[in-house]
């Protein structure tokens, strides 16, 4: 590996917010390794990219065979990783509310927002903490939800929280190691995740409203940031939003 070249994971890089962020640090000299699901999707991220700026390894980030060989991988293939960006996560079937939730959603939106986060950020840690130089960095995607809950959104809203407690425990544990981790909220970044905000979304007081969005490369630029400080400097908690969204006042 040149001595300069920096390594970055991106998960569920196939679209939204993982694409516009492995475009952009890709854009900024990063190495990507594009994770996700979908292989066309990583496909189509990576040619965005470019030739030679990003690998594409079809992961599923709740199974954690398929992440612990997503990270052997990595550190086969380029010999250390400076970032993760844990970003994979989903919603789930829509707004329902909590006595109708079924179990099997519910597990499906944990395995994937709170567990597939945790098993890529352990893998992570084990190769920053053993590779020479130590240490790297961790930026585990929140929400606005991590917060303040939308209306019938329990599963993902609890889990949002949770990633929360997983980032605190990450940044401190990874202190002796070099070993930074912060958490960028996002709120109404324009995704296919967030394409019915602008159609009407259930407020906190029972209405429908329409909601304003923002780009996902504003996002993007924000996380470049959090990943181009020096280990010694840290954004802990960072939130990102359209301004003009119903987050900030009385719902």
């Amino acid at each position: 590996m040149n001595a300069e070249q920096r390594i970055a994971v991106v998960t569920g890089a196939g679209s939204g917010i993982g694409r516009a962020v492995a475009l952009t640090l890709s854009g900024a000299g990063w190495t990507v390794a594009l994770a996700g699901r979908r292989a066309a999707a990583l496909e189509e991220t990576a040619a965005a990219a470019g030739p030679g700026a990003t690998v594409c390894l079809p992961t599923d980030v709740s199974d954690p065979e398929e992440v612990a060989a997503l990270f052997t991988s990595v550190r086969d293939r380029f010999g250390r990783l400076d970032l993760l960006f844990n970003n994979a996560g989903t919603f789930g079937p829509g707004p329902v509310p909590v006595e109708d939730l079924a179990y099997d959603d519910w597990r499906t939106v944990v395995d994937v927002n709170l567990t597939g986060t945790f098993l890529c950020a352990q893998a992570a840690y084990r190769l920053m903490k053993e590779q020479d130089p130590q240490g790297g960095r961790i930026i585990n995607n929140g929400s606005v939800s991590a917060h303040a809950p939308r209306p019938h959104s329990v599963a993902y809203t609890a889990t949002k929280h949770a990633v929360t407690g997983l980032t605190k425990s990450l940044s401190l544990d990874g202190r002796p190691y070099r070993i930074a981790c912060g958490q960028i909220d996002i709120g109404n970044a324009a995704t296919d995740m967030t394409e019915r905000m602008s159609t009407g979304i259930l407020q906190a007081n029972g209405e429908v409203a329409a909601e304003p969005v923002m780009a996902a490369g504003d996002v993007a630029r924000t996380v470049l940031h959090m990943a181009e400080l020096p280990l010694e400097a840290n954004v802990q908690f960072a939130t990102v939003m359209a301004t003009a969204m119903p987050y900030v006042g009385r719902g």
